[in-house]
């Protein structure tokens, strides 16, 4: 069902002037001007309806099973029968897309933002085995422009369409004076389901399994405070030719979105044998995979079999990142780990290929110390090629 948007922070009430009603009846402001509007005080509520009708179609082009369009109400209602579940946990995630917006503001480019959004969502339910299935964002703004939020939803509404999950609602807010005229922030919410007895949640993990990596499409959505401290510290403007990735501008090469992995890590599921994902977000791996981990277990990853795109060769040199923290802030090129056993190895890798992955053969886990942990050996950025 697709929940109307409020389209800006007020506390109204419905105020209706009954016919016949004495005008001056309300008080007289003493100045003799004309008295003050919404649109005034900074909030274009016509912009806001225009936003609505623009949005409409982009919405319903992403119900699925579960999600009525017809039902509309003050809250979204899904239906996970109408879905195919009979035991289901929920699982939810929240999250934004960091200061990788200010690129989007500066270049004028932001129909990408909202597939990061989405996928900093979804990609953070499926690795506990849910399903995506609806999503509602949270679009903040100092100034409504019409044609740049319906840029970001139209990318939100692509983003939920790779990840199959339903648009169901969200809200904009158009608040003078918390932000500046341009910028705007984004939050989005996400909500899947899984079978109770197929919820992944890593406890099965052994020494001895193998780690596979999905390759990333750039440095995804974290970083990006970093990212934009090298670039000014590099005299590239957004606007400038990229050296790391000919024919595109600096900014239209850091603002490929985040790769979705949401239906080739359901397939994965499907192969059997996946023991464990994780989403290599902020901490890089040496952060992330030890997440999935019990105790006792260090998950060992040999930094040859990956190939590392070529921006995070650049951000090295030209920010003089060490490598550690290089491991610790990006992805590297690896934007979702999966541990299975050996035995379901080769099925689990086939099934990711088969849903359109690059996927690497990049570990095995190990005995450890108590805590989990994670290390990532003959790491260089500018490896562009896996080793075999």
């Amino acid at each position: 069902m697709v929940q109307p948007r409020r389209r800006e922070k007020s506390a109204t009430r419905d105020t209706t002037l009954t016919k016949g009603a004495a005008i001056s009846s309300f008080p007289e402001n003493g100045r003799g001007d004309a008295g003050l509007s919404y649109r005034d005080a900074g909030v274009d509520i016509d912009a806001g309806d225009a936003l609505v009708e623009a949005i409409k179609p982009l919405a319903r082009s992403t119900m699925r099973p579960g999600a009525d369009t017809e039902l509309g109400g003050f809250g979204a209602l899904f239906d996970l029968r109408a879905a195919g579940f009979t035991d289901p946990i929920l699982v939810s995630s929240t999250d934004g897309v960091g200061t990788k917006l200010k690129i989007a503001i500066e270049t004028g480019i932001h129909d990408h933002v909202g597939i990061d959004l989405v996928a900093m969502c979804a990609n953070d339910l499926v690795v506990q085995g849910a399903e995506p299935l609806l999503f509602l964002d949270y679009f903040a703004t100092g100034h409504l422009s019409v044609d740049a939020g319906r840029a970001i939803v139209a990318g939100i509404a692509e983003g939920c369409r790779q990840a199959g999950c339903a648009l169901i609602g969200g809200e904009t807010a158009e608040m003078p004076g918390m932000y500046a005229d341009g910028d705007y922030d984004l939050a989005g919410f996400c909500v899947g389901a899984a079978e109770r007895a197929d919820i992944i949640t890593g406890r099965g993990i052994r020494a001895g399994d193998v780690i596979l990596g999905l390759a990333s499409h750039g440095v995804h959505s974290n970083g990006f405070s970093l990212v934009r401290r090298i670039v000014a510290r590099s005299g590239l403007g957004f606007a400038d030719a990229a050296p790391f990735a000919p024919g595109k501008t600096v900014g239209e090469a850091l603002l490929t979105p985040t790769r979705i992995y949401v239906k080739s890590c359901l397939a994965a599921i499907r192969a059997g044998g996946v023991k464990g994902f994780a989403h290599i977000t902020g901490g890089g791996m040496t952060e992330n995979v030890p997440r999935v981990l019990p105790k006792g277990l260090h998950a060992a990853i040999d930094g040859r079999r990956f190939p590392v795109p070529p921006v995070f060769a650049w951000l090295a040199e030209q920010g003089g990142v060490a490598l550690p923290e290089m491991l610790r802030t990006f992805n590297c090129g690896i934007g979702m780990v999966a541990v299975v056993g050996p035995a379901h190895a080769g099925d689990v890798r086939a099934a990711l290929e088969a849903a359109g992955e690059a996927v690497y053969e990049i570990g095995t886990i190990e005995p450890g110390a108590d805590e989990p942990t994670c290390r990532v050996e003959h790491f260089d950025p500018r490896r562009t090629k896996a080793e075999r």
